[in-house]
């Protein structure tokens, strides 16, 4: 072990950290409400299954993009083959316009899939991000319901200079995780204002953008830029947005995560380090005929949003 580096034997999310151990005593005896009504109820996972059915149901009418065809003939051949690192054109246009969409129609906000990195989930997207940084956290609290503001971000940038460490950038996530709120607009706008007087980064991760269902909504941070008419801008080249598949559609196990810039040269440097953690091709090509069904999608998002207010009523008051 003392030849492995410190990251190598950290063990704050690897098999040996309490997250893992926990998850393997779950595996050992999982709650049945009619088999094992004692068992253990897995509430460490933030995993949607609440709408697979709509998935199932759409791979049944769908058969030819599950079966690897196009036009009744098997692509198998093609797809078996390596894809560059950019991924499939069509896919990536599939992918921006369900961001769009899942943003809502109001929000006119637009995606170009040319600015666009695929990842092997939000996680290898944030790792390509943030690959060796030290995190200080913002502290905040819950007497503004756990707001950020000025004071939290001067004093969390303060603690950095103390530590000798130099500050690249802030990483929010927006929903959050574990906390379930959303950014307000004039923490955004402070987000923005922070990070151009510091000349630092801006990172959202977005994955639970879709997840919204009651007041306040979700806005996106590429929103607030546009609005604030900071295109081509020093700051409009800072901020970075991390999505994925995973909370949204509820497929953690395909592993489609994306991290989303303006900056063409952060675009090309997170292209090459793509390579290490590429989503496959099959993958894109199944779901880049799903996320191109707008009339599926539509659906989706409305059933989706419907059915986890309904789940989150009966957890908070019960059936």
């Amino acid at each position: 072990m003392r030849h492995l580096s410190t990251k190598a034997t950290c063990n704050s999310h690897g098999q040996d950290s309490s997250y893992f151990l926990g998850w393997e005593e779950y595996e050992k005896n999982p709650y049945d409400e009619v088999q094992n009504p004692k068992g253990i109820i897995q509430i460490g996972l933030a995993e949607n299954q609440l709408s697979f059915d709509l998935l199932e149901s759409w791979l049944e009418k769908n058969p030819e993009p599950a079966g690897f065809k196009r036009d009744g003939k098997s692509i198998f051949r093609e797809l078996a083959h390596f894809y560059d690192y950019h991924g499939l054109p069509a896919f990536k246009r599939a992918l921006v316009e369900f961001m769009a969409e899942i943003r809502g129609n109001r929000s006119r906000v637009s995606f170009d899939p040319n600015h666009m990195v695929l990842t092997a989930g939000a996680t290898s997207a944030n790792e390509t991000l943030i690959t060796g940084a030290e995190i200080v956290p913002i502290r905040c609290t819950s007497s503004n319901d756990f707001q950020i503001t000025e004071t939290s971000l001067e004093a969390a940038f303060h603690e950095a200079q103390q530590r000798n460490l130099r500050v690249k950038g802030v990483l929010v996530t927006n929903p959050s995780n574990p906390l379930g709120t959303t950014l307000s607009r004039s923490e955004l706008n402070l987000l923005l204002s922070f990070s151009t007087t510091k000349g630092i980064h801006l990172i959202s991760d977005e994955i639970y953008s879709g997840t919204v269902f009651s007041s306040p909504g979700f806005v996106c941070v590429m929103k607030v830029l546009k609005d604030r008419n900071c295109n081509k801008t020093e700051v409009w080249d800072r901020v970075r947005i991390v999505y994925s598949l995973s909370k949204d559609l509820g497929l953690p196990g395909f592993r489609v995560g994306a991290i989303y810039s303006n900056d063409d040269m952060v675009v090309a440097a997170a292209t090459k380090m793509s390579s290490f953690g590429l989503v496959s091709s099959q993958t894109q090509y199944l779901l880049s005929a799903l996320l191109s069904d707008k009339k599926f999608t539509k659906n989706y998002i409305s059933e989706n949003q419907k059915r986890l207010k309904k789940r989150q009523n009966m957890l908070c008051y019960g059936p």
